[in-house]
């Protein structure tokens, strides 16, 4: 994991590139709507720009690895610390661009979460689920060759389930509701992101032999 920060700190553009889409395209919302959004549409535009950036933000993950230098890991460590590794820092780096997102999507579009921490706890597990699937389907990109359009194409229908859950409760953070009240639905997000978490140490160490 301490490479991967090294890179993204000597690679700063990456970052940059990814923060960049995300505040252009709640700008264009922002133009788009003027202010005048309903919760609802709030909401899923929020999560949507946060799903698509952090697919932009993991797409690079094993892309960027060069054959030999995969070769050295194999010798190295274990399959399971090496996606362990991409999956933790993954999680750090979508959870900057969610609170970041957050921040921009409030500035542009106003504030209509009543529960700010519900809101955010609901984000920090999310982004966990996100990045234990797009860590796996970059790795399966990468050996494809055929890496962003096979890993939209992979990604979206993995995601899916957890997206449906997570807008549920980010709707509950909106309209005032406790950590409690959403405990049950908290629970599905942390099951169904401890199952992405489980299947990609199960499946890695298969792709990482090819």
């Amino acid at each position: 994991m301490r490479k991967e920060i090294t890179l993204e700190w000597r690679q700063k553009f990456a970052f940059n590139g990814v923060l960049l889409y995300l505040v252009s395209t709640v700008f264009v919302c922002y133009l788009s709507f003027d202010r005048l959004i309903d919760v609802p549409t709030w909401n899923a535009l929020y999560w949507i720009i946060l799903m698509f950036a952090s697919i932009n933000a993991v797409l690079k993950s094993f892309l960027q690895e060069r054959d030999g230098r995969l070769l050295y890991y194999y010798t190295l460590v274990k399959p399971q610390s090496i996606i362990n590794a991409k999956i933790v820092y993954n999680a750090l780096l979508m959870s900057a661009l969610g609170i970041a997102g957050l921040v921009v999507f409030i500035g542009f579009m106003g504030n209509p979460v009543k529960n700010i921490g519900l809101f955010l706890v609901n984000m920090l597990l999310g982004v966990t689920g996100f990045s234990a699937v797009l860590s796996m389907v970059s790795a399966i990109a990468s050996k494809a060759r055929n890496n962003f359009t096979l890993m939209a194409v992979l990604s979206f229908p993995l995601i899916l389930p957890l997206l449906l859950v997570l807008i549920r409760v980010s709707s509950d953070a909106i309209h005032g509701a406790t950590v409690v009240e959403a405990l049950p639905k908290l629970l599905v997000i942390l099951l169904l992101s401890v199952i992405t978490l489980v299947l990609s140490n199960v499946l890695f160490p298969y792709i990482w032999k090819e």
